[in-house]
């Protein structure tokens, strides 16, 4: 495991805010994962950031979510979707739609 990785989730106490690299350690996905998350509508960054900007969340939000077994599924799910839709596209494959 990543020493910085290690030692964020050791924090006795999280930051109100976090990045989209440490939203994935929260919940145990990789952080190419998050802008797939985000398109799909299941996790909002705060404010209204430009899309070059860097994204924050709200740790609260991603703590109560992490809890969440449906939305875990909805995660899991979305995610698998995603790169089974663009592996399909590297093979010349024909999405369906």
């Amino acid at each position: 495991m990543n020493s910085q990785r290690l030692q964020f989730l050791n924090l006795r106490n999280l930051p109100a805010r976090v990045t989209s690299e440490e939203a994935a350690w929260l919940l145990g996905i990789e952080p190419h994962c998050i802008p797939i998350l985000t398109a799909a509508g299941l996790l909002k960054p705060l404010g209204q950031p430009a899309p070059n900007a860097v994204k924050y969340f709200a740790t609260v939000t991603i703590c109560e979510l992490k809890q969440d077994a449906g939305w875990l599924f909805r995660v899991s799910k979305e995610i698998m979707q995603y790169w089974k839709t663009k592996n399909r596209r590297k093979n010349g494959q024909v999405v369906p739609s």
